[in-house]
């Protein structure tokens, strides 16, 4: 294997976060504002958003996890990763109206939870938020080091290490808008390195011949197209935490708050195409080296893509595969800082400890104290080298019990916030029971569970029709889903604990939300929500 000089590396390194860097001195001091801070004021233009969203999204675990679930799932994992990760981009835009509608100056969708329930539901939301998005540092930061000590003769921790300092670097001073005016540099390098790239690597390890002589190292499962395997174990589950990404995760939601009212369906529908042929195309470099018969170095997935491009890439395609992954782990690192930091300077601060006067130059600095903090947890965290595929799955599932109780807040006036808050924890509790084994999947037990995770399946389906075609259409389609998910699921489904803890997640929030709202007769004015939600003054 090729590895880069420390010179080298180090050269990248500074070049990449150096120009980075100086590209955020555009923004001058005089323009700092709390509310510019957080979210630019909502006023971003197309380009600059549809990019922001998309770079955002094709991170560094995208590549990694994609190119695994193709090595694991033979050919449709990548397609499987692809495809429902561009989906979940697509699904944010009819609710991203909605939360626009009835909250123009939010910040974060928690602080709309806080109009509309109180601060149980908000710190719920916020807390949620928070988890997701350390777990996402973590996963970038163990990205950048397997990355750094692949290919050069750093060590994982001083990778990590230096790829947390250069992101800081430009994040902290001027937060969310220095995230977005980076994300476009980043993006159209990242776009050129996988044109060259991804064509390079296919021919080098073969071309249209490697079908041939490789595939006969594909079992049954990895050869079909519709495998069963790669759908339940694969498919599935990611498909269920596509709607949980989109509602649960506050990199979208801040730049669903930070683009112009008017352009949010252009904008998400071109990340969305641009988020899937980016990762199909990138995921199929794990389905080429299985063809190929390469073996992870010591069995793990997450030095595949980094190993393929040191054995197999000349040393001027290896300086663009690193600015590649560095470009997109940058990306979505720096928006998870910008996240966390809006959710401490609104939901803990804005909207709890200032009680009611929050003073929004202290607000700039305790977003700015937040980057530091989470970017130490997400160092610290790195370190434990988790699977990334396991880990973003896991973090879309247990997103899932916040969604159903989120969207419905907004459109039916009974949810209060006791539906909400015992919703949400009864799902929590529920999932985390099957998902790491707590409750026995036998008997009468887990008929029941899998009847739930039926319903579970049908809300997804609902959730997903009602957002683009209307609340008829909706449960009509949840309701169809249900039923005919239930013959398969009826028996069989304890067998996939990850895809039956996913669903249950849905379906418990559902059940239990719908049953302590319809025993309310208060109803909520939505008028309200715009009145309490408002922009901080500037600073």
């Amino acid at each position: 294997m090729h590895q880069l000089s420390l010179t080298t590396v180090l050269l990248l390194l500074l070049g990449f976060y150096g120009i980075s860097f100086l590209l955020t001195l555009r923004i001058g001091r005089k323009d700092e504002s709390a509310d510019g801070y957080m979210t630019s004021n909502g006023s971003i233009g197309f380009g600059m958003s549809a990019a922001s969203m998309t770079a955002t999204w094709v991170w560094a675990a995208s590549i990694y996890a994609a190119a695994s679930s193709g090595f694991q799932y033979g050919l449709s994992g990548a397609l499987h990763y692809g495809f429902w990760g561009a989906l979940m981009i697509m699904f944010v835009y009819p609710f991203g109206r909605r939360f626009r509608e009835v909250a123009p100056h939010a910040h974060t969708l928690a602080e709309i939870m806080h109009a509309r329930h109180g601060r149980c539901s908000q710190m719920i939301l916020a807390l949620s938020n928070v988890l997701g998005s350390v777990i996402s540092l973590m996963v970038n930061f163990t990205a950048a080091g397997a990355l750094v000590s692949m290919l050069s003769p750093l060590s994982f921790l001083q990778g990590v290490l230096i790829v947390a300092l250069g992101v800081l670097s430009y994040t902290l001073w001027s937060g969310f808008r220095a995230s977005v005016l980076t994300d476009f540099v980043q993006l159209v390098a990242m776009i050129l390195a996988a044109v060259i790239i991804i064509p390079f690597m296919f021919y080098t390890l073969g071309g249209a011949e490697l079908f041939v002589t490789g595939w006969h190292r594909l079992d049954a499962e990895q050869a079909d197209f519709f495998s069963k395997k790669a759908i339940l174990e694969q498919g599935a589950p990611y498909f269920v935490a596509v709607l949980a990404y989109a509602i649960g995760n506050q990199t979208i939601a801040q730049r669903l708050f930070a683009v112009r009212e008017d352009l949010i369906k252009p904008t998400f529908i071109t990340a969305t195409l641009g988020y899937g042929a980016i990762v199909i195309g990138l995921g199929i470099l794990g389905f080429l080296a299985l063809l190929a018969g390469i073996v992870p170095l010591g069995g793990d997935l997450n030095n595949l893509v980094p190993q393929m491009a040191a054995t197999y890439l000349p040393l001027a395609l290896i300086c663009l595969f690193f600015i590649l992954i560095i470009g997109s782990l940058s990306s979505t690192a720096d928006s998870d800082l910008a996240a966390l930091a809006s959710i401490v300077m609104t939901d803990l601060y804005g909207k709890n400890l200032a009680r009611g006067k929050p003073d929004p130059r202290r607000m700039v600095w305790i977003g700015r104290l937040t980057m530091l903090v989470a970017t130490a947890l997400g160092v610290g965290f790195s370190y434990l080298r988790l699977d990334i595929l396991s880990m973003l799955v896991f973090v879309g599932a247990l997103w899932g019990a916040i969604v159903f109780p989120v969207i419905v807040s907004l459109y039916w006036d009974r949810v209060n916030n006791s539906a909400f808050t015992w919703s949400v924890l009864a799902a929590f509790a529920v999932f985390l029971s099957v998902r790491f084994a707590w409750l026995p999947l036998t008997g009468g037990t887990a008929y029941a569970l899998e009847l739930v995770a039926c319903v579970g399946a049908g809300v997804v389906i609902g959730l997903m029709a009602f957002g683009l075609l209307g609340r008829r259409v909706g449960m009509v389609c949840g309701l169809l889903a249900a039923l005919a998910v239930l013959p398969w699921a009826w028996g069989e489904m304890r067998d996939y604990p990850v895809l039956l803890s996913s669903l249950l997640a849905y379906g418990v929030s559902a059940i239990v939300c719908t049953a302590i709202s319809l025993r309310n007769a208060q109803r909520f004015d939505f008028a309200l929500i715009g009145q309490r939600v408002t922009n901080f003054q500037a600073a």
